[in-house]
């Protein structure tokens, strides 16, 4: 199996690293009670989901 002849300095290092970034999370309002939640997760507000009651809040 292949091994590095050198080390990979700090610079080339976090260079690559340094395009892992985060994005945010899609927000959406529910269609009920009008108040923002994550997409595709049911409303921790009024519980509903795709139309339907599926928490009892």
């Amino acid at each position: 199996m292949p091994v590095p002849k050198r080390k990979l300095s700090r610079s080339r290092t976090r260079h690559r690293r340094s395009s892992w970034k985060t994005t945010v999370a899609p927000i959406a309002t529910c269609g009920q009670c009008q108040s923002p939640k994550l997409q595709h997760t049911a409303c921790p507000t009024c519980g509903t989901y795709n139309s339907r009651q599926v928490l009892s809040v």
